[in-house]
This record gives structure tokens, C-alpha cells and sequence, in this order.
């Protein structure tokens, strides 16, 4: 069996570099890559295979966090979704730099982001896997209570549920069907012995991400020879990219000397606007 194929999804409407740049890096190392998708796009990348998203999820079920405005509850559901139809093939955000392929004997594919969760970014998980199928049975429900909250927060939750006022996936705290749920069904079922450690998916932590932005920074003491990917947290990416750099990386930088690895030139595929009134928070993507 050859390299899993990667499968992402976007929306709809144009990609920007960064999404160019993590896209590519899958092609560039060998993989097939497949890029889901609702409404038409722009600045595809080469190499890369599209499908209609709607075959998986269909927009009708559409999910957004309410407080952000986000849509990382429906791409949530949808991951677990494709995994549980598809063979040898892993999840990729399209913030997820692939530094090196990805191989796997099991199937599982996944890893720490911190001594808290797992994260779900890059995500492989055999189609019988116990967890996959706890995640959707979890999903399936959006008014479920999540099992981990501790006993007052679920009682709490119950209460209102039985006063006929459940509260809904998107009102809850951010990640309740991502990263919170993953670690605790990867725990759950004895899973998590699988996942690799921070430094193979996750070397850049939520709080060194701006590092990656640094000019001549040596970042050996994150990206080492077990690295197998670098997660860009997208969002906030973008956000500081805007304010702060311009709108592009520093050519010297990490991100900037990606970059340029791949022939990947922010003038042609910039970032778009941050709205006047940006909320950024989470740590999601």
C-alpha cells in the first residue's frame, strides 16, 4: 500500500498562500491530495484532486461556533465522517505543513499538542476504530452533554435539558467536538497509546506559534528529525500576519523560507481582510 492519501476541506471561495503553501507541501512529498469543497474556489494549487464536500456532510447541517462565528464544529464532523467512509487516507487542516510523509501501519495517525489534548488537525483513524465511532455517536447529537465536563457542569447541562432548553454544540466552550472530544475517546477506549509525541505534529506550540515568524530564528529546538508536520494555527496566523507583518512572512523567517521552498509567492494569492471587529481566540486551528 503506497502513501495515505490526505483529504482537506475548504469551504468555498479563494485560498491564500498559507493554505497554497500546506496543500502543496503534501503534493511535494508525495501524497495525493484531495480538497473537499461546498462553493467554487480560487488559487488551487496544482496537483490536487477536488470532491464535492456535500457527499460527506451536506451543507444543510451546516455548524458554526455562535460566539466566533467559526465553522469548526462542522469541520469537526465532517473529518469523523469522511474517515469512517475512506481507506487509507488522513485528515489534514489546511494549516498542517506536511515537513515529511506520513506513514502509518495501524491506520492511527494523530498527536499530542500539548500535555492536555490531542489534537485532531492531523488526524488518521482506522475505519473500526472504537473512538471514531464514540466521536460519532457524540456528534450525532447536538444538544449532547459531553461526558468529561465535570459533575456540576453536566448537571447543570441535564437540568436544562429536562426544563426543554438543551444547550447546543455551539454554545459550548470551543473544541467540544474537536480536540476535547478526540482526547477523551482516544483515552476512552485506550487509543491514545498511539499518538505521537508533541514534537512529531505539534513542535510549535500555541504560544511559541509566533516564533515561526521570527527572522533567522533556529528552530531546531522545535523542528527536529522526528518531525513529521508543522501546524501554522491558521487563524491567528493569518491575524498577526495582518497586522503586524504586512500581510507576509519575513523572506528569513520559517514560514518565509517554506515559502520560497515551494514557490509559493503571497503576492499572488494574499490573505484576505481581517473584519473590523476580528475575534480571535481558541486555539483550534
Amino acid at each position: 500500500m503506497g502513501l495515505p492519501r490526505i483529504a482537506a476541506l475548504w469551504l468555498e471561495g479563494p485560498l491564500s498562500f498559507l493554505e497554497q503553501l500546506c496543500l502543496t507541501s503534501f503534493v511535494d512529498a508525495g501524497h495525493e491530495v484531495v480538497l473537499f469543497h461546498y462553493g467554487p474556489l480560487e488559487n488551487v494549487p496544482g496537483g490536487i484532486a477536488l470532491e464535492d464536500a456535500a457527499t460527506i456532510l451536506p451543507r444543510t447541517d451546516f455548524l458554526t461556533h455562535r460566539r466566533t462565528g467559526s465553522p469548526a464544529l462542522h469541520s469537526d464532523l465532517f473529518r469523523y465522517r469522511m474517515l469512517e467512509r475512506s481507506r487509507n487516507t488522513i485528515w489534514a487542516d489546511t494549516d498542517a505543513y506536511c515537513l515529511r510523509p506520513f506513514e502509518t501501519g495501524t491506520g492511527h495517525f494523530y498527536g499530542w499538542e500539548s500535555r492536555r489534548h490531542i489534537n485532531g488537525g492531523v488526524l488518521g483513524l482506522p475505519a473500526d476504530s472504537p473512538a471514531l465511532s464514540a466521536l460519532l455517536a457524540f456528534t450525532a447529537d447536538e444538544y449532547g452533554i459531553p461526558p468529561w465536563f465535570a459533575p456540576d457542569e453536566r448537571a447543570e447541562l441535564e437540568a436544562q435539558r429536562k426544563a426543554g432548553s438543551p444547550v447546543h454544540a455551539s454554545d459550548l466552550p470551543w473544541g467540544v467536538w474537536g480536540p476535547h472530544a478526540l482526547t477523551h475517546f482516544l483515552h476512552e477506549t485506550g487509543e491514545a497509546a498511539h499518538a505521537f509525541a508533541q514534537e512529531v505534529l505539534y513542535p510549535f506550540s500555541f504560544r511559541d506559534r509566533g516564533k515561526m515568524l521570527r527572522r533567522r530564528l533556529d528552530t531546531s529546538p522545535w523542528v527536529t528529525g522526528q518531525t513529521r508536520s508543522v501546524h501554522l494555527y491558521g487563524r491567528r496566523m493569518r491575524a498577526r500576519l495582518v497586522r503586524k507583518e504586512g500581510g507576509a512572512p519575513p523572506p528569513n523567517s520559517f514560514l518565509g523560507r517554506l515559502l520560497k521552498k515551494h514557490g509559493i509567492d503571497p503576492d499572488r494569492a494574499p490573505l484576505p481582510p481581517l473584519p473590523a471587529a476580528a475575534e480571535i481566540e481558541g486555539d483550534e486551528d
